[in-house]
């Protein structure tokens, strides 16, 4: 109410515009090409994800709680990818560039969960590792089944809420001005800063969101890979700790690819030309789900011999289904 009669003291019409449009690029020539990369890229991350959740569900060896979390990042990927790729070649690709008020609400609400929880992912991973090494004896004790399941499920409803929260913030600014989205997506910082009214609280959830997705878990990461490391130290032999080493290789792999550019993105966001900032973004957004897989598979034995065990038992059961087959 106070908000209302503050806006009609200072003579503000509340404006809800029908559309927002976005802009993507500005002034690169033959910009569809990179559209048609990141569509390439997508069908690599559809794929792959699709490959890593049909062996985890597949095989009975893959149900330990690392998988887990494994899974929920495989499936978190998918979804990151299937919201943001499609809808942005179809925006560039065939110059729909006009997106309803609602549809941009709800395209940024998915895009950014499965963001949110591309981290939080990496937390949970980082979690059972530091868990493994620092206590081998006793890992399948203090890491359960339910304590994933509870991590994943509170992380998801933090992820949905900090978003949803976002989003109706959005949904009291007045766009007055101008709707056009200095983005390739329904971007939160580029739509607020559109708003004609006090986007102060938007200001203020979005550094506070900073830091419970992307402060937070860094903290936790390197705060983890610290212990690892005192644990690594303790190990008598050199060989050992580079085998218990090896096993989190994956992972730091994963953490480098996502945050790397995101930090970039928002440490000099301001200063970037707004082409280089959407280049990083997307780039963070799109590749993180291509690699995730390929890493995985390339660097976890269990996975490997899964793959291995899953395919000669299909050919075994092509041979005998030839073999029985009348000739």
């Amino acid at each position: 109410m106070a908000l209302i009669n503050s806006a009609v003291e200072n003579n503000i019409t509340f404006v809800q515009p029908a559309y927002f449009i976005i802009s993507g690029f500005i002034g690169i020539p033959n910009i569809k090409y990179y559209f048609v990369f990141l569509c390439f890229i997508y069908i690599l991350a559809v794929v792959g994800n699709t490959l890593v959740i049909i062996v985890i569900t597949l095989d009975n060896m893959l149900r330990s709680p690392k998988y887990i979390g494994v899974f929920n990042l495989a499936f978190t990927d998918l979804l990151s990818s299937s919201a943001l790729v499609p809808k942005v070649v179809d925006i560039f690709l065939f110059n729909h560039y006009y997106i309803s008020y609602n549809d941009c609400l709800t395209f940024m609400f998915f895009c950014f969960t499965s963001i949110f929880m591309q981290a939080f992912n990496l937390v949970v991973l980082s979690f059972d590792r530091v868990m493994a090494i620092m206590y081998p004896l006793h890992y399948q004790i203090r890491v359960t089944h339910k304590l994933i399941f509870s991590l994943i499920t509170f992380f998801w409803l933090l992820a949905i809420t900090l978003i949803l929260i976002a989003v109706g913030l959005l949904t009291r600014l007045s766009f007055c001005q101008s709707v056009i989205i200095q983005s390739y997506y329904c971007d939160h910082g580029p739509m607020y800063r559109l708003g004609c009214n006090d986007v102060t609280p938007n200001y203020i959830f979005a550094v506070l969101t900073i830091v419970l997705v992307l402060g937070f878990p860094l903290a936790f990461i390197v705060g983890s890979y610290c212990c690892i490391g005192y644990s690594l130290s303790k190990i008598s032999t050199f060989r050992e700790r580079v085998k218990a080493f090896k096993t989190c290789t994956g992972h730091l792999s994963l953490v480098a690819i996502y945050f790397l550019p995101v930090i970039f993105v928002y440490a000099f966001g301001r200063v970037i030309h707004p082409n280089a900032r959407i280049i990083n973004l997307s780039i963070a957004t799109v590749l993180p789900p291509m690699l995730n897989p390929i890493i995985y598979v390339l660097q976890t034995q269990e996975i490997k011999e899964s793959l291995r065990r899953l395919l000669k038992a299909r050919v075994q059961a092509k041979l005998e289904v030839f073999r029985l087959k009348p000739l």
